[in-house]
């Protein structure tokens, strides 16, 4: 099994290689062992579809299970997992990087903070201030831990597009490693994010279903998730056989 700083390794240098990846989103250790046997190089744990898991909303998950979570998740695989650490299970800056060093016990060699307070957008100075604190941890660590800056104002309907640029360009200017502006939702929206910015791009593929990879290729998109979707597919896929089931049918099997 690869040893931490071998992961993130791995995964620092798939950002910088030049090339595309698809980092894909498993929900628990099942999921990730599927995806790594497919041969995806890298995972990112998603909040929705771990939620799912424990029977509750996003955003309702504590940090000891998602601690728990990451530890399994870390333990059952051999490629570098980056964590969705949502807003940091906390809003001052010195608190969510205290998390976040907590997190990096568990074995992950990235993870995502966002500007989201689960109930609104954090004020653009505390959300620069908060990504800040957590590349300040984070840099003393002993191996490249991929931290990235999360501006959520186009997937919670509260900012534009030019206001959701301006904040990624503050968290790269605060040293976050990759940017991700979950919601872009054409592939103009992404060439003008890609070219506002200078560190590796992560994009939300579910909201651009027509778009293929190579699309993403061409503007030199570095990193490409899918979110909760896949958990959303499993989940809605075994929802129509318990209903066959319900009804006494057993044709779903």
């Amino acid at each position: 099994m690869p040893s931490q700083s071998d992961k993130a390794r791995v995964l620092e240098d798939l950002h910088n290689s030049g090339e595309t990846f698809v980092i894909p989103n498993p929900w628990d250790v099942g999921s990730a062992k599927m995806l790594e046997e497919a041969g995806f190089k890298a995972l990112a744990t998603t909040s929705s579809g771990f939620a799912w898991t424990l029977g509750c909303a996003d955003g309702e998950v504590t940090l000891e299970e998602k601690l728990r979570h990451c530890a399994n998740l870390c333990a059952a695989t051999s490629v570098p997992i980056s964590a969705d650490f949502e807003n940091g299970f906390a809003d001052a800056p010195e608190e969510a990087a205290a998390n976040l060093m907590r997190l990096a016990e568990t074995g992950v060699a990235g993870a995502s903070i966002e500007d989201w307070s689960r109930s609104a957008i954090y004020d653009f100075n505390l959300a620069v201030e908060r990504v800040t604190a957590c590349v300040e941890a984070v840099a003393k660590l002993p191996f490249p831990f991929q931290l990235t800056a999360r501006a959520e104002g186009l997937l919670r309907r509260t900012e534009d597009l030019e206001q959701v640029i301006s904040r990624l360009k503050a968290f790269e200017a605060a040293g976050a490693q990759v940017l991700y502006a979950p919601g872009l939702s054409s592939l103009e929206e992404v060439a003008e994010v890609r070219k506002a910015i200078e560190r590796p791009l992560n994009v939300l593929a579910p909201f651009l279903p027509s778009v293929v990879l190579s699309d993403y290729e061409a503007l030199g998109v570095e990193r490409i998730s899918i979110g909760g979707a896949l958990a959303g597919f499993a989940k809605q896929s075994a929802s129509r056989a318990i209903e066959q089931l319900a009804a006494g049918s057993f044709s779903w099997n």
